[in-house]
């Protein structure tokens, strides 16, 4: 008896998954074509992406636009993988919003098991760190406020970290504003590998919370772009990573200076990608990147003094101040 042949054709079913609170839809790779490799040869017998149906897996980066700030957050670390933000001159200078008026506060906007909660940083001996500083954000209440959510926080430890050499390497971030009319700044975590004894790598970090909810990160990095204000200027680049341990105030900052490439291979994120060569500049040799030592208190009454008039010698050093 004659064998029959039967057709077997499939079916390629694409639902657009929804977009969420904080982004638009996710991408939804277009159907593949039926595939011939040869005369005769039939379509792939299975259709991987028809799991999209069910919704798309992610990531999903729940992209946050506030008004100090511009991030996307790591739902797996509950940190974010990023957070943008914006200084000049002006906007330092402005006196509008007070801390004391602030409230740190979940981001109601992220689902809730995937947000990082107060109760995970209560005894944890970890800072709520602020990625963008609440300082940097006094231009209004509403501009403050939004630097308090838990999604720009990691964290981080308090004394002889974010209390001490961290502050101190925010303060040069915004005495940047003296030479520069325009300074963005994109701060976040990073969870770097050491060696152990058995001279293999690993990466281990704590998590913190009960249950067990928020990662914290082992290192922290700032890509720094100071502009020089025309429209397709220079841009000085400086990238740092810094231990998110206790630092010495005597330790110079130029030792953790890294080039961007180092960080963007540590996160997995590009920074600069669309900035062609040639508007590039060191910013580290067109200042000197050192930290000045304050006391908190002392940083707290710190008012920023104007920037350089126009047509004035142009400035050497961060330390003249």
């Amino acid at each position: 008896m004659p064998s029959e042949t039967q057709a077997v054709t499939t079916t390629t079913t694409t639902v657009s998954p929804p977009g969420t609170r904080t982004g638009p839809a996710a991408p939804v790779p277009a159907p593949l074509p039926a595939r011939r490799d040869g005369p005769g040869l039939p379509a792939p017998p299975v259709d991987p992406s028809g799991v999209f149906q069910y919704g798309f897996p992610g990531p999903v980066n729940d992209l946050r636009s506030a008004a100090s700030l511009t991030s996307a957050f790591d739902r797996a670390k509950r940190n974010p993988h990023w957070v943008a933000e914006h200084i000049t001159p002006s906007s330092l200078l402005m006196q509008n919003g007070d801390r004391r008026h602030s409230i740190f506060e979940e981001d109601m906007s992220i689902p809730e098991k995937f947000r990082a909660k107060l109760k995970d940083y209560f005894r944890s001996g970890y800072d709520r760190g602020h990625q963008v500083p609440a300082a940097d954000a006094k231009w209004s209440q509403q501009a403050m406020d939004s630097t308090f959510a838990l999604s720009n926080m990691c964290p981080q430890v308090g004394d002889g970290f974010n209390r001490d050499y961290w502050a101190h390497f925010e303060d040069f971030c915004r005495r940047l504003t003296s030479f520069y009319p325009s300074v963005r700044i994109v701060t976040g975590p990073l969870y770097l590998p050491k060696r152990d004894p058995d001279g293999k790598w690993r990466v281990s970090y704590e998590v913190i919370g009960h249950p067990p909810n928020v990662a914290v990160p082992t290192h922290f990095y700032k890509v720094i772009f100071a502009e020089d204000g025309r429209t397709g200027g220079n841009v000085s680049l400086a990238a740092f990573v810094l231990p998110n341990a206790v630092i010495h105030n005597d330790k110079p900052l130029q030792e953790f200076e890294v080039p961007v490439e180092a960080v963007e291979r540590a996160s997995g994120l590009e920074f600069a990608s669309l900035l062609p060569p040639a508007r590039r500049r060191k910013l580290c040799q067109e200042v000197s990147c050192s930290i000045i030592v304050k006391e908190y208190a002392e940083r707290q009454r710190t008012i920023m003094t104007p920037p350089p008039q126009k047509g004035s010698p142009p400035a050497t050093t961060l330390t003249q101040r």
